[in-house]
């Protein structure tokens, strides 16, 4: 991938595992609950790592939805550190990580 990762490049990788338009995610919903096994999430890692941002499957596995990865991963992504990071009011909290 050779562009760097964007909420909505992350909204459409789930959407797509999931068999749904990136329009009709809620960014706060529990992907697991819809479906969202450990091999489609091992996958999204495998994307997302692609795009330059390291991520683990064990930090997306402590939550299931877009707007706590994107809290993660919005800040590893490589390059512009003045890109804005977050969707206002999308991210209501973000995962603990092990440093």
């Amino acid at each position: 991938m050779d562009e760097p990762l964007t909420l909505d490049q992350a909204r459409a990788d789930v959407a797509e595992l999931l068999y749904m338009q990136p329009g009709d995610l809620d960014d706060t919903a529990d992907f697991r609950a819809s479906g969202l096994g450990s091999v489609l999430i091992l996958t999204l890692v495998e994307r997302w790592r692609e795009a330059g941002v390291q991520v683990s499957f064990q930090e997306l596995t402590e939550s299931g939805t877009l707007a706590d990865w994107w809290t993660l991963l919005s800040a590893r992504l490589p390059g512009d550190s003045h890109r804005q990071r977050s969707v206002p009011g999308s991210c209501p909290r973000a995962l603990s990580v092990a440093l």
